[in-house]
């Protein structure tokens, strides 16, 4: 396979020479494509002699087949890996500007796109550059974080150039994603489901619905058939897959039981409500002083889905806790039944409800595995390849 390193003008450029060799270690066929301010760091020779083939530099190169060469580049990369990436590049590929090789590629290619962004920390934290990731993210771009240290600045903080080994892991993550969930039929449930009061108020929670949804759209890039079973949500669903719009917890019950014997893996993703009025009013409630309004518990879809399980299907919870999070929430994977829990502290501020960013622990009953701090988006698939690693048969060891 084919991966194409986009090489632009930082201090970590030299990096991307151990980058290439890494990626050369995994049977793939690097190419070198570098940006004019790239090459006052590190010469387009170096790269030359690790790939053994022609290192672009220029846009108005002419291809040794006459053919438009990004064009011909963009089309015929398995892969883009942009490795260090600029806060200058990440800018030029939010906004669509193409006036250099390296970003007109981008414009041109339909291959995955990886970027490791490396820069000062203030230019990490700068609202432009955040706005430019979230652009890139939205549109499908894989964003490795830089990790957190001493800075060639002479700061401390992040922007550094995330390790050789990380931004393998993605490309490889990305080249082996295409199609590993195909045969899978994926039921998602997302959003916060809401309780009627009154006809005019209700009961509800804080979900934004982006983890469910971004696990869709993971979930449908990897080939699998997706059944999303959305609670209200300001989200346009992923195209491509089945929405089944819903309302209350019994809504939602409803649907998912209805369509229970076509998954193949549930992720219950969703915020239910946990209480409903006994008696929700036939009218608007008047303001009058104090308000007594009596609860009682809703279903527990969670439980009911694990109950009526068939063979092979996967069940999949979501957790959210304020406090003693892991007991909690293996707690509840031992309660529910469920293959595996994906616990969410939202006592931290920044990221989980509302936000495009989290941080969570993937608990089974052998393994609490910690995904730091990341884009939802990159977490979708970080959740995926755990949840197929449960397909897999595990190794076992005998004692002698």
């Amino acid at each position: 396979m084919k991966v194409t390193v986009g090489v632009t003008g930082g201090v970590a450029a030299y990096k991307a020479a151990e980058l290439v060799r890494a990626l050369q270690r995994q049977a793939l066929d690097v190419h070198v494509v570098m940006t004019e301010a790239a090459q006052h760091f590190i010469q387009p020779l170096t790269f030359a002699s690790l790939t053994g083939h022609k290192v672009i530099t220029s846009l108005w190169e002419s291809g040794s087949d006459e053919s438009i060469e990004h064009i011909d580049a963009a089309t015929s990369t398995d892969a883009l890996v942009v490795a260090p990436a600029t806060a200058n590049v990440l800018a030029k590929f939010a906004q669509g500007i193409a006036d250099d090789f390296l970003a007109t590629m981008y414009l041109a290619t339909t291959a995955p796109v990886i970027v490791s962004p490396a820069m000062n920390v203030n230019m990490w934290n700068h609202p432009a550059t955040r706005a430019n990731l979230a652009l890139l993210e939205d549109r499908g771009v894989r964003i490795v974080s830089p990790d957190s240290g001493y800075l060639a600045c002479g700061m401390v903080g992040s922007g550094r150039l995330a390790e050789t080994e990380t931004i393998v892991q993605a490309v490889l993550d990305v080249l082996h994603r295409s199609n590993d969930l195909a045969g899978e039929t994926i039921l998602i449930t997302a959003g916060g489901t809401r309780e009627a009061i009154d006809p005019v108020r209700f009961l509800g929670n804080r979900s934004s619905g982006k983890m469910g949804y971004a696990l869709a759209e993971a979930a449908l890039r990897r080939g699998a058939r997706v059944i999303l079973v959305s609670a209200p949500t300001a989200l346009r669903a992923p195209l491509g897959c089945e929405l089944v719009s819903v309302t209350t917890t019994e809504e939602m019950r409803t649907a998912v039981l209805r369509r229970l014997d076509e998954a193949t893996i549930v992720i219950k993703a969703a915020a239910v409500a946990d209480y409903r009025p006994v008696v929700p009013s036939g009218q608007k409630l008047k303001r009058s002083g104090p308000l007594t309004i009596e609860l009682q518990p809703t279903e527990d879809i969670l439980a009911e889905v694990v109950q009526r399980r068939r063979e092979g299907l996967l069940v999949i919870g979501f957790d959210a806790e304020t406090e003693n999070a892991l007991a909690h929430g293996r707690d509840k994977l031992l309660r529910k039944g469920a293959d595996a829990i994906v616990l969410n502290d939202v006592s931290r501020e920044g990221i989980g409800f509302d936000s495009d960013r989290n941080a969570v622990t993937f608990l089974t009953r052998q393994t609490a595995l910690n995904f730091p701090e990341m884009s939802k988006r990159e977490l979708a698939n970080r959740i995926l390849e755990e949840v197929m690693s449960l397909r897999r048969p595990q190794t076992v060891v005998a004692e002698r």
